[in-house]
């Protein structure tokens, strides 16, 4: 990976828009298509990774293990290979990864309501 300079005007822009809204914290972290899915399916259980491709087919293998990777190095999965022929690799939510369990549930709780009108639509 490419280091990244301290000093530059993004990270200047972006420490100060974390210290504003906590919001960015958390987007930088989850935010993405692929990731908060793939936290929400670990909340039910450690899963190996053809357990998880198979739980969402629309992922491409690229996307899934960049994502993977991205949240391992985030420290909100942990991923677990034994030395066994095939491999074995388990992946499972860290601490700070069950932390975020309730932000996902809220999600999806939010996304049922929404899903069956319980919110109302606005008539303009």
């Amino acid at each position: 990976m490419t280091a990244i300079k301290e000093s530059s005007t993004i990270q200047e822009n972006k420490k100060y828009a974390l210290d504003q809204c906590p919001v960015i914290y958390v987007m930088d972290k989850i935010g993405g298509y692929w990731k908060p899915i793939i936290l929400f399916h670990l909340i039910q259980g450690d899963k190996r990774y053809s357990e998880l491709k198979r739980a969402i087919p629309q992922v491409s293998e690229k996307m899934l293990i960049q994502n993977l990777k991205q949240l391992e190095a985030d420290d909100l999965i942990i991923r677990e290979a034994k030395p066994e022929v095939p491999p074995y690799v388990t992946y499972s939510l860290s601490k700070a990864g069950r932390g975020l369990q309730p932000v996902l549930e809220a999600m999806a709780s939010w996304a049922f309501n929404d899903i069956d009108g319980n919110f109302g639509r606005r008539v303009s």
